[in-house]
């Protein structure tokens, strides 16, 4: 085989989007992971478009809340005692990214991402033969009181600017969308334009499949170092004019063998998938006070979601799954809990909430694409378009300044 003329590394939802778009604007790409397609978060995720998710994690309102959720091993955002020591200089810059000018200038970023990402779902889909794939079931958010759901108006305010569309309901309002809620949700806010697949790793298997269809190459190979011509692996070298670094969680380690070192951390994820009649879910359910989603998935019922700030080398604590699990019930009465798979991934975190597009410092050949969070899904179309721009020479449709990897790298 030839050189091709595009190494992606990672072949996650973002990696596999990125060369599709690459492979469509007629160049040769050659994709590589360590384990396969779909094998990390790109297939235990809720499986949403989350495009009216536009603020950053880093915010005031989660320095409020950290304080008390640290103290809670099994609340929405924890920090295990092991990791504490190794992951401050990055909490330390995350404090820094929820001043509000910063704040404010990272909003004004993820709305100009979601933008583009919303608005090429569509033709990504079309292009690819995806949307058999793609559902639009709505979401939900649940407010336990007044209190709550007045506190998140200003939020809502910000994204009517946008022309995002919602409803607010209130008491028996709320059973005309998702029936079965407990009554302690007296509030809730419904978003129908809230586009889904119908399952996170039935989809990236898919864009995998369309990649070979098209010509592509996808190979199971460890990368272990970055260098002028292509990429040294496992499997030996790969030589190419240019690569794009989307390893997820582990892009960080790679960029530091190109002597770039970037503040990625991850944001383990917890989930349980339950039988598809476990409940007669609706919509996609929000219960953002608990820092947990309940969606519905052509393989089952998934409750999963929260933060924990724990690296990608401690074991798992799946009773985070269970402490979600059991709050789901109590949230929704009716839920059987019985039957379900526990599941743990990393989801790549910058610590102002941004992702990393654009080239690597130093190393121009080299673009990255990583650091999405909870959005690689979301952001994986825009993602894709941005990347193939930069790698074809066209102006990306939106300033790349915010995402510029430059920001946090230093010399490792």
């Amino acid at each position: 085989m030839s050189d091709p003329d595009v190494i992606v590394i990672g072949a996650g939802v973002v990696g596999l989007s990125c060369a599709l778009a690459i492979r469509a604007r007629g160049l040769t790409v050659q994709v590589i992971d360590r384990e396969g397609p779909a094998a990390g978060a790109s297939a235990g995720n809720a499986g949403a478009f989350a495009f009216t998710d536009i603020f950053p994690l880093a915010s005031p309102r989660i320095i409020r809340q950290a304080p008390r959720w640290l103290f809670d091993p099994l609340g929405p955002l924890s920090v295990p005692p092991a990791y504490a020591l190794a992951i401050a200089p990055w909490l330390w810059r995350f404090w820094k990214a929820s001043l509000p000018a910063q704040v404010r200038a990272s909003t004004r970023a993820q709305i100009d991402l979601m933008r583009l990402s919303s608005g090429a779902l569509d033709p990504f889909a079309r292009a690819f033969d995806l949307k058999p794939l793609l559902r639009n079931l709505g979401q939900l958010q649940a407010y336990e009181g007044e209190a709550e759901f007045r506190a998140s108006l200003p939020g809502w305010r910000t994204r009517a600017e946008e022309g995002i569309e919602f409803h607010h309901l209130a008491g028996d309002e709320i059973a005309t969308v998702q029936p079965g809620l407990s009554p302690r949700f007296t509030h809730a806010t419904f978003t129908p334009g809230w586009h889904s697949v119908c399952d996170p790793r039935e989809y990236t298997l898919a864009l995998a499949q369309r990649l070979r269809e098209r010509g592509g190459r996808i190979d199971v190979a460890e990368a272990t170092s970055l260098g002028p011509n292509g990429v040294e692996t496992s499997i030996g070298p790969l030589r190419a004019r240019a690569v794009v670094l989307a390893a997820g969680a582990f892009s960080h380690r790679i960029a530091r063998t190109a002597g770039v070192k970037i503040p990625l951390e991850t944001e383990r994820g917890y989930n349980t998938t339950l039988p598809a009649d476990a409940f007669d879910l609706r919509t996609q359910i929000t219960f953002g006070g608990h820092g947990f989603v309940v969606s519905r998935l052509s393989t089952g019922i998934r409750v999963g979601g929260a933060v924990e700030l724990g690296g990608l080398d401690l074991p798992p604590n799946f009773a985070r799954a269970d402490a979600m699990l059991r709050k789901a019930a109590r949230f929704l009465p009716g839920l059987a809990t019985e039957g379900g798979s526990e599941w743990m991934g990393f989801r790549p975190s910058l610590p102002d909430s941004l992702p990393a597009i654009g080239p690597l410092p130093g190393h121009g050949h080299v673009i990255c694409a990583f650091g999405h969070g909870h959005l690689g899904l979301t952001q994986s179309m825009a993602t894709a378009e941005i990347v193939a721009d930069l790698l074809t020479g066209r102006t990306p449709g939106i300033n790349l300044t915010p995402f510029s990897p430059q920001r946090f790298a230093r010399r490792a």
